[in-house]
C-alpha cells in the first residue's frame, strides 16, 4: 500500500515545521488502511492523515503525534 517516501525540499519543510511525513500510496488506499499500516510497519502514533492525487498519484500527508518527531523517523529512512 504504500509504495515510497517523498523527498522535496517541500517535505523536509514541513518535516520539520509540522511533523508530518509525505508518502505515496496506492490509489485505491483508503485512510484508516493507510493509518493502520503506518502504525504497524513504521512504530509511531498517527494523528491525522490527509490524501491528495496529484499527477495521477495519491500522496498521503501523515501527521505524526507528538511524541513521534517526524524528523526523528525521516532520519531513521536517511531522507534527511
Amino acid at each position: 500500500m504504500i509504495n515510497k517516501f517523498k523527498t522535496t525540499e517541500k517535505v523536509v519543510r514541513i518535516i520539520e515545521a509540522e511533523n508530518k511525513i509525505v508518502l505515496e500510496v496506492e490509489r485505491r488506499a483508503k485512510k484508516p488502511a493507510i493509518k493502520k499500516e503506518v502504525e504497524e510497519k513504521l512504530g509511531v502514533k498517527v494523528d491525522s492523515i490527509n490524501t491528495m492525487i496529484r499527477d495521477n498519484k495519491k500522496l498521503a500527508y501523515v501527521k505524526l503525534n507528538a511524541k513521534n518527531p517526524a524528523i526523528d523517523l525521516a532520519a531513521k529512512f536517511g531522507l534527511i
